[in-house]
């Protein structure tokens, strides 16, 4: 069963117990709405008052996060006296060919959405958890279910980095090494998503007579990039970028060194883009492979 979060309405209002949102947190749920089809193409933003009370923030933040939108090309007529307006070709600005680099949260699903277009989809990840790649393949499977996608075959191979290595990072700040609550929440991390990965997958052969192939290999290090190759032309790239914050780990909280991955900006290289992008497509394809046929091993997804 995908799980998707529901989008507040475009005029709700928000609940007394949320913490305020950073002008990025709005322009990401704004951006969200235009990429679902919530916000159409054309149509009139709310205004910014109305904007700023349905997120409970001051208009400054929203202004700030419009702006973000304009720059990606996905608002125009972003002003303080009237309400912005959805690009007429929004599509465009998130996967196009001139397309400013997005988090990844914003950017991988509808990349992977075009990749099921083809008639056997293959889906090369390198991460830390698959948290990103999972919540990106619901886009797809709506799509299947609703009846506009029907690939044949799917192949999806995945590189984790393996339970019992010594984790550069989510580490604690102190104590740093081996096992520990930081490491064992990781652990579990990865695990439960890869279970919702496989499990998600593996359901179009019953639902959709759709051959699916789920593969899993454990690294030896830990990735300092992520990485997706969508059916051997198109390359993803993305830096995992350390911050030191302290967070609830079990029943204490805990200095750590992290990185939030759903929100590393992810570039995109694509095959016949020009010399240097159809190189960085080769070389990244033929690094994954070395990858997965040499010095990873194999992995085993437990509860």
């Amino acid at each position: 069963m995908v799980v998707e979060r529901e989008h507040a309405p475009v005029n709700g209002r928000k609940k007394p117990q949320e913490p305020a949102r950073t002008h990025r947190e709005v322009a990401d749920e704004l951006r969200a709405r235009i990429r679902s089809g919530t916000l159409q193409p054309g149509q009139r933003m709310p205004t910014q008052a109305q904007l700023a009370d349905e997120f409970g923030v001051e208009r400054g933040t929203v202004r700030q996060a419009l702006r973000i939108l304009q720059s990606e090309q996905l608002l125009t007529n972003v002003s303080k006296g009237s309400p912005a307006t959805v690009a007429p070709d929004p599509g465009k600005a998130l996967t196009g060919p001139d397309a400013l680099p997005l988090p990844t949260t914003v950017a991988l699903a509808p990349r992977i959405a075009d990749a099921f277009a083809a008639p056997h989809v293959t889906i090369d990840a390198l991460c830390l958890t698959a948290v990103s790649l999972t919540l990106a393949i619901g886009e797809p499977l709506r799509q299947i279910h609703a009846g506009r996608r029907k690939p044949a075959k799917v192949d999806v191979r995945v590189l984790l980095p393996g339970r019992d290595i010594d984790l550069a990072f989510p580490v604690p700040v102190a104590g740093r090494g081996g096992a520990g609550p930081v490491h064992e929440r990781w652990l579990a991390m990865r695990n439960a998503q890869g279970q919702v990965l496989k499990h998600n997958l593996l359901a179009l052969r019953a639902t959709h007579g759709i051959d699916v192939s789920v593969s899993f290999r454990a690294l030896p290090f830990t990735p300092p990039v992520k990485l997706y190759l969508l059916n051997g032309t198109e390359a993803l790239f993305a830096y995992y970028t350390l911050t030191r914050r302290e967070e609830r780990v079990g029943e204490e909280q805990v200095e750590m060194y992290d990185a939030e991955g759903t929100r590393s900006t992810l570039f995109a290289f694509e095959q016949g883009a020009g010399p240097r992008d159809s190189s960085f497509v080769r070389q990244s394809q033929l690094w994954f492979d070395a990858l997965w046929e040499t010095i990873s091993s194999e992995l085993v997804l437990t509860d």
